[in-house]
């Protein structure tokens, strides 16, 4: 395998493919905060982006040296998406009913927030380690590096948009957000099984 034009089109259609959890997410963070400052949502999009770089290059180790441990957790990710996710949006939705006839600011996506949701946006990018297996180590590394890249400028443009809409919906963007990432849990947790 060398770094054709093949290899460079096929890392960016993976980020791209992966960075759409993490694109729903971002948008509903935005919409939960849309007075976030822009090193905030630099910061967001870099939290996504290392996520969806590590969870490959994870997979990639795992197949190269513990591939049978590696397959029975991989049932286990769905799950994990799910639970993470519909937490994450159960808050969001709770705190958006509570608060919304007061017309106090939404309080602003806590880093342990961000951090659960770069795992749960992130965690079925391990499975992408097996189909990047035959690569070596410096095609894995810049295979995960553009799909880190490709995620970042997503999530960037996600915070973006959530955030304009965020200012045009007040007090109902944080029940919308909530929603959102409930529906991508539950849409992880489905298409796993088809």
């Amino acid at each position: 395998m060398n770094f054709g034009f093949s290899f460079f089109f096929n890392s960016i259609l993976l980020g791209v493919g992966l960075a759409m959890d993490a694109f729903s997410v971002s948008l509903a963070n935005g919409l939960n905060e849309p007075q976030m400052k822009k090193s905030k949502m630099l910061g967001v999009a870099g939290i996504f982006s290392l996520f969806q770089f590590a969870m490959p290059m994870i997979g990639w180790i795992c197949v190269s040296t513990i591939a049978q441990y590696f397959k029975a957790f991989e049932k286990l990710i769905p799950w994990i998406a799910l639970v993470l996710l519909c937490y994450i949006g159960g808050k969001m939705l709770y705190d958006g009913i509570k608060n919304k006839e007061s017309d106090e600011e939404k309080p602003a996506v806590g880093f342990l927030a961000l951090l659960i949701q770069g795992v749960a946006t992130s965690i079925d990018a391990l499975s992408v380690g097996f189909t990047i297996a035959d690569y070596n180590l410096i095609q894995a590394l810049v295979a995960c590096l553009l799909i880190g890249v490709v995620t970042f400028f997503i999530c960037f443009a996600g915070i973006s948009i959530g955030k304009k809409a965020g200012t045009k919906l007040a007090g109902k963007a944080g029940i919308f957000g909530g929603a959102i990432l409930i529906f991508i849990g539950l849409e992880i947790f489905i298409t796993s099984w088809f």
